[in-house]
């Protein structure tokens, strides 16, 4: 079943005074049936940020760092923790999480914890980031990003799946540990891979991913990309099949900036049957509660009955 996510915004240029506006949207994403919300992650920044934009080095061919240096952003998981008690049904999700900047036993806590207290509501989307300042901050090697994220996801999910947990890697050996509580959702926290078709995100998406993000090209075409990562998946040994794949749904909007529903939904089925599972828009919230929820409302219902969704 096809799904609908919407990115909140949790960060800002400058000191914001208060973050109501965002607690309201998502609790307002809530009523209104929203079925995700995600949150972005940057624990610090440097100063190149024109870095950004250079795909090499996993940035965005043509993207911009939406604030500056100094612009306040809040730190994920912790902000999901305050919006879960604050919603009862959406389910909450990074996109993404620089997992690696955590240590992962602490990450395993984290997110364990998390998903317990949501009623196993959370989604752990990662990826390997852009930007060496943040590593050199974590005191870890921007150059080894790689393996220190995959080296993350086998302890986490080591830690969530075994009662008498055991880890040997030249990175960190342990016996005979015991996490607890175990995350609600069985097998643990789904972990959605960003990034783009290329080996390390094929084998890392095969061995620990649910859900993939697609990033770069494949965003851009998300149809080609799903149908190129689905054969090297299988060429791993992975079946294709249930995998979750997220992409974008742009609101269009008529020539007095209402958003046009009929146009919007259009894609909606040719995109559900190349594979996407999870379509996110960026939807931005009306001061007035009422109207917001109203509007929002009113597009998930156009987007469940375009879905062919039986809760339409």
């Amino acid at each position: 079943m096809i799904q609908l996510s919407i990115g909140l915004t949790s960060y800002a240029a400058e000191d914001p005074g208060t973050w109501e506006p965002l607690f309201e949207a998502a609790r307002v994403a809530d009523r209104a049936g929203v079925d995700r919300l995600v949150v972005s992650d940057h624990v610090v920044f440097g100063e190149r940020l024109e870095e950004y934009s250079r795909p090499e080095i996993g940035g965005q061919a043509g993207g911009k760092q939406p604030t500056g240096p100094d612009g306040h952003w809040l730190e994920p998981l912790t902000t999901l923790s305050v919006l879960a008690g604050m919603t009862s049904r959406i389910r909450l999700g990074t996109n993404i999480l620089v997992a690696a900047l955590r240590r992962p036993a602490v990450l395993a806590k984290t997110t364990s914890t998390l998903d317990v207290l949501s009623g196993g509501r959370l989604d752990l989307g990662v990826g390997v980031g852009w930007q060496r300042e943040e590593y050199e901050a974590a005191g870890l090697d921007f150059d080894d990003r790689g393996r220190l994220l995959d080296h993350t996801l086998e302890v986490l999910q080591t830690l969530w799946r075994e009662q008498r947990a055991a880890y040997d890697a030249p990175e960190l050996h342990f016996e005979a540990i015991h996490l607890m509580p175990k995350p609600r959702q069985p097998g643990g926290v789904p972990v959605w891979v960003s990034g783009t078709v290329n080996p390390r995100v094929v084998r890392r998406l095969a061995r620990f991913g649910s859900g993939w993000i697609p990033w770069g090209p494949a965003a851009a075409d998300p149809v080609a990309g799903i149908a190129e990562m689905r054969g090297r998946l299988a060429d791993e040994g992975r079946d294709p099949e249930g995998l979750q794949v997220t992409g974008a749904l742009r609101l269009v909007k008529d020539d007095d900036g209402v958003i046009d529903l009929d146009r919007t939904m259009e894609p909606v089925p040719k995109l559900a049957e190349a594979g996407l599972t999870d379509l996110r828009i960026q939807f931005r919230m009306s001061d007035d509660s009422a109207s917001a929820l109203e509007q929002l409302s009113e597009i998930v219902g156009a987007f469940r009955a375009a879905a062919g969704r039986p809760d339409a």
